[in-house]
């Protein structure tokens, strides 16, 4: 495992927890993420996942999915989610 962490471009961490509660999908999306995000966003979408990833490191696993469940049902598209994180 370790010699193939330091050649991959994305890294998804599971979470036994979230999936014990039927959260799906169940991922740490804390500790989960990509080293290059900053060639799949633009600079504008880039600083609001700054945003939501330093929101999402201040809560628990479970915790912080459903948050982004939450913020996603009251959202119509990708766009629209991303204009609720403000700078």
């Amino acid at each position: 495992f370790e010699e193939f962490k330091g050649t991959g471009n994305m890294e998804l961490v599971l979470d036994r927890r979230l999936s014990d509660r039927r959260i799906y999908p169940s991922f740490d999306i804390i500790k989960s993420g990509t080293r290059k995000e900053e060639l799949l966003l633009s600079k504008k979408h880039l600083g609001r996942i700054w945003i939501l990833r330093k929101l999402l490191n201040e809560m628990k696993v479970i915790e912080a999915m459903e948050f982004l469940q939450d913020r996603m049902r009251r959202t119509k598209n990708n766009e629209e989610f991303m204009d609720t994180m403000n700078y």
